[in-house]
């Protein structure tokens, strides 16, 4: 069972993300993909971690993350956008390996017999990115989101707060 959660910064994904996994298990995880780049992105990452209680299991992935999520398992993946990121880094900029090693990835998250719930960003609604690797980043991640939302059994869009049923 795949949900995936879209939306804006700030728009309450992560935390309609983990109200919905807390729902539905007694010990979810959270799969964090997220490098460390600085530290303000730092102090974010511990706030997400002191959101949750220690019903949580964390795991740490910035690619393989079809790998590392167990069977019959409530999973929240956050996200997509510093998971594409990884990629995108380390194929020096090449949206189309990037592409190509994204939807690896998902179709092997749509095989494991668990309730996995994806969080991703609408970058594309926001302001027009300034540089060429920007502008690209921004179709790669649209591209991304695409496939997840096809893939999904549930598709939600998140609004100041609120969810908004897509499928």
């Amino acid at each position: 069972m795949i949900h995936y959660i879209s939306g804006g910064e700030r728009s309450g994904k992560s935390s309609y993300a983990q109200k919905i996994a807390e729902d539905i298990s007694k010990n979810p995880f959270y799969l964090a993909t997220s490098r460390i780049w600085d530290k303000d992105f730092k102090a974010r990452v511990d706030k997400h971690i002191s959101d949750r209680d220690e019903r949580w299991t964390t795991i740490e992935e910035e690619k393989n993350i079809s790998a590392v999520i167990p069977d019959k398992s409530t999973v929240v993946i956050d996200c997509v956008t510093l998971w594409l990121t990884n990629f995108y880094v380390d194929t020096k900029y090449d949206v189309k390996e990037s592409l190509k090693l994204a939807k690896q990835q998902i179709e092997k998250l749509v095989e494991i017999d668990a309730h996995i719930i994806i969080i991703s960003n609408e970058i594309g609604m926001g302001l027009h990115a300034t540089t060429e690797s920007g502008r690209k980043f921004t179709e790669l991640q649209g591209w991304v989101n695409q496939f997840i939302a096809k893939k999904a059994d549930k598709a939600t869009f998140m609004v100041s707060g609120l969810p908004l049923k897509l499928k």
